[in-house]
């Protein structure tokens, strides 16, 4: 992803800075995504796994990244707090 875009990337719900998801988060996530217990904000299942994605300051809130596009949806943001293995920091 391209630095000047991550730098003034915001979160949509809570404005807070994003960062790339690490390796561990990713992980973390497309575990839980293929266990099926990985819900968006919207109540959806998410339906594939992730490749990319951006997460909030506080790593509450992830973004996947499609193709190099963030897709900054907050109905389509994955909270961190429903994936236990998800790492704090």
């Amino acid at each position: 992803m391209d630095r000047k875009l991550l730098d003034i990337l915001v979160c949509p719900a809570s404005r807070q800075p994003l960062a790339l998801l690490d390796a561990a988060g990713l992980d973390a996530l497309n575990a839980a995504i293929a266990a099926g217990s990985a819900r968006r904000e919207d109540g959806a299942a998410q339906a594939g796994p992730v490749r990319e994605a951006l997460i909030t300051h506080d790593r509450k809130r992830v973004y996947r990244v499609d193709d190099g596009i963030p897709v900054l949806l907050v109905e389509e943001a994955i909270g961190t707090a429903q994936i236990p293995d998800f790492p704090k920091a």
